[in-house]
């Protein structure tokens, strides 16, 4: 047992849920043997507090970097921030430059707003939403962060949000009084989108969705939403926070077509820094003065000054692009290497965010396997890969020629019609939420 595994179980005892953030828990990769904790992060490339190396071809920061860690350009910014004064009575001024920057992006859109992650960002969004249309319910599409107003979702019978982001996500402290409050409806399903319209006419204060997930959108998918929306007086929010400044500089729905009311920004933004932004049309974001909306690190210096930095990087060295390349790279290795192996895998996902299933029973047990094996290479891995500006051609090759090792592994133990489960060094991962003893 490494550093890393030993603080996490003195975690685990102080910190309830072990960590701050369910997709950065050990169980949801390699439970007991996950290195856990970082001492230092440069590029794609990690190491834990044992001093040993990884490459990260996992999920890189949880797609906030897509840049790489402690990217020059970006730090150096934050750094001359820091010997400026990060917080202030007064503002800093990079509220306003980086506005000017999101605008420029967006020309639909007209004021912008800030938070600190994208969870709360996305509760500010619903509230300004119902401030502006003094309406109550809100349909709701995708995964959008851990406040009352999204789980809500789950009062109703039933596990609504179960096919849209985690299944069991009991809504525990959620006032019962929200229940209905909060609709959901499954992606690309407009047969089920025009009937809540229907059901609940004059009644709906907006749609909050991604405006991509794992696949694009049917033909006229969004372009109907957006047909409807304007039609009913529904503001139309796109949670851009996984999906913006992957497929280009800004929001998915730039590339796709289709404009909204709303659109929400984080992680890929600002490489790292916390910082979240909310823009949308000047008549919707005004209803922001209607109700409470304030909090004091909203305004400090450092994050804002990161993403402004951040944005201009991006665009200067065309990292949307590169992105794709990486996705397409990867992609083409995974099947060539599961297909040489004899392994059935199927890929999928928009190439910034690719990924790739087993298609056997148990895939859990294969995917805690194929994270072990790939640690024992040098890699911190999974099922999913977050294609970022520091993932380059010659490391990739190298990566794709572990994975070869890994699924031919693989495909021996399969030919022998043996159980995954018996070559595990320790326990099977989690697939989502689940309470920590």
């Amino acid at each position: 047992m490494g550093k890393g595994q030993e603080l996490y179980n003195r975690a685990k005892e102080i910190i309830p849920g072990g960590t701050q953030l369910l997709s950065k828990r050990p169980e949801m990769w390699l439970p007991e043997k996950w290195p856990a904790y970082y001492s230092k992060a440069k590029g794609c490339e990690v190491w834990d507090l044992d001093g040993n190396h990884y490459y990260d071809f996992s999920i890189m920061g949880v797609g906030a970097n897509v840049l790489g860690y402690a990217f020059d350009e970006v730090d150096n910014a934050a750094k001359d921030a820091i010997n400026c004064g990060g917080m202030c009575t007064l503002n800093a001024p990079e509220e306003v430059e980086l506005a000017e920057k999101l605008l420029k992006l967006h020309p639909w859109a007209g004021m912008v707003r800030y938070a600190k992650a994208g969870g709360e960002a996305m509760s500010m969004a619903a509230r300004i939403a119902r401030a502006q249309t003094g309406k109550d319910i809100v349909l709701v599409c995708g995964y959008h962060g851990w406040h009352d107003w999204y789980l809500a979702a789950n009062l109703v019978k039933g596990d609504p949000l179960a096919d849209v982001h985690l299944k069991g996500l009991e809504p525990a402290g959620v006032p019962r009084g929200l229940a209905g409050s909060n609709l959901i409806f499954h992606y690309d399903n407009l047969d089920e989108f025009e009937s809540l319209i229907n059901a609940n006419k004059g009644e709906i204060a907006a749609v909050i969705m991604e405006p991509i997930r794992n696949e694009y959108p049917s033909k006229g998918y969004l372009e109907r939403i957006r047909e409807i929306t304007k039609r009913e007086g529904i503001v139309l929010v796109f949670d851009e926070i996984t999906a913006g400044f992957r497929l280009c500089p800004g929001g998915s729905h730039l590339v796709l077509g289709v404009e909204p009311d709303i659109a929400v920004f984080a992680k890929a933004m600002t490489n790292g820094y916390p910082v979240a932004a909310i823009i949308g049309r000047k008549g919707v974001m005004q209803a922001a003065q209607d109700t409470f909306i304030s909090s004091t690190f909203w305004t400090e210096k450092i994050a804002l000054a990161a993403a402004v930095k951040s944005i201009e990087c991006y665009q200067k060295y065309e990292v949307d692009k590169h992105q794709k390349h990486v996705g397409e790279l990867i992609s083409k290795g995974w099947k060539q290497a599961a297909e040489k192996a004899g392994v059935h895998i199927t890929v999928s996902g928009i190439l910034p965010l690719i990924h790739f299933s087993f298609n056997y029973d148990n895939q859990l047990a294969y995917k805690t396997y194929f994270t072990q094996e790939m640690l024992k290479e040098g890699y911190l891995a999974g099922p999913s890969v977050y294609a970022s500006y520091a993932h380059k051609d010659s490391m990739i090759v190298d990566y794709i020629a572990a994975c070869e090792r890994v699924f031919e592994k693989v495909g021996k133990i399969i030919l022998k019609g043996e159980e995954i489960t018996n070559y595990l060094d320790g326990p099977v991962c989690h697939a989502g939420f689940e309470r920590l003893n």
